[in-house]
């Protein structure tokens, strides 16, 4: 597995990914955007900003970098930059399909995004993120399966991906919604010729969202490699969003409030990758504090008295406007 090049690296950060959902079309629901993104938004000026962060991760040890079909052209953005850095051979690349991106570069369109998990979905997107990246693709996940996605049941496309699994690809999966668990442990059990099928799941577990952290130990310990998403929980758990509590614990550290709500979701033995979604190379230096970040059993209490009800946590974040 490709994850097995993170784990022979020693930099604190290799197990920090950038995630470039925020920067590769211009509306998102991240809280704050407006002051994160210039007003120009254009393909252009989003293609220097994704490279500026690029530059910035790989400089600081990064080594994992998150795209999907549905991010607007962020596979097209990594690949540009893929291709001007003929000295970067060591970065671990993971792409979704699922959803098909609709905003066609607005920020205020009806529908930014349609999911299918079908066959023919699978068969057009994995050509279109082929002819982007090729064999710089090492991990290709469905994205968002929840307990009820045709995904889960149908063979015809569990063939196909471990077909691909048998020509070197990774083959995982991503989950949402306030029934992680269960699509987790549904998907545990998928299996290809006696073989479980899925070798990653990529799953948002935060302070404020920790649901899925039992279903997700289940997967570490089955083999799969962890990645954790939307640990800022859509910048609410930036400043100056970020609850009181998780202020004071920031401020006892000397560290900012992303780099400690980042910490935590380190600290979860089952967590291989933990995804940054910075917007700008300030954020993204602040982020990667997290892999020094000192918690003692104190404010590791006091963080946990954060969480929510999934279903609470998720509606809140079905209301967040794209912008």
């Amino acid at each position: 597995m490709p994850f097995r090049r993170l784990a022979a690296t020693t930099t604190p950060t290799a197990h920090v990914g950038l995630g470039l959902a925020a920067v590769g079309r211009p509306g998102y629901i991240n809280l704050g955007r407006e002051e994160d993104l210039p007003a120009d938004r254009s393909v252009d000026a989003l293609r220097a900003r994704t490279h500026d962060l690029l530059d910035a991760a790989y400089a600081q040890g990064v080594r994992y970098v998150d795209v999907a079909r549905s991010y607007g052209r962020s596979e097209e953005f990594l690949a540009d930059w893929l291709a001007a850095r003929a000295d970067v051979d060591d970065v671990v690349v993971g792409s979704k399909w699922g959803y098909t991106y609709t905003a066609d570069w607005s920020t205020d369109a009806e529908r930014h995004e349609v999911k299918d998990h079908s066959l023919a979905t699978y068969e057009r997107q994995r050509a279109e993120t082929d002819a982007l990246l090729g064999d710089r693709l090492d991990l290709y996940q469905i994205h968002s399966v929840t307990p009820d996605s045709p995904a889960l049941t149908d063979k015809e496309l569990h063939a196909r991906l471990a077909e691909a699994a048998d020509q070197g690809l990774t083959v995982g999966f991503s989950t949402s919604g306030p029934a992680q668990t269960d699509a987790i442990r549904a998907a545990l059990e998928v299996t290809v010729g006696g073989e479980p099928l899925f070798r990653t799941v990529q799953s948002t577990y935060n302070v404020l969202e920790t649901s899925a952290a039992p279903a997700l130990a289940e997967a570490h310990d089955a083999g799969l490699t962890v990645i954790v998403k939307e640990g800022m929980a859509n910048g609410r758990l930036a400043a100056p969003h970020a609850p009181q509590v998780l202020r004071e614990v920031a401020e006892e550290t000397g560290l900012g409030c992303d780099a400690v709500a980042l910490a935590v979701i380190l600290r979860q033995p089952w967590a291989g990758v933990v995804l940054s979604g910075a917007a700008t190379v300030t954020q993204l230096a602040s982020n990667l504090h997290a892999a020094v970040v000192d918690l003692d059993d104190d404010q590791l209490a006091r963080l946990a008295s954060l969480a929510e009800e999934p279903g609470v946590y998720w509606e809140r974040r079905g209301q967040l406007p794209w912008h």
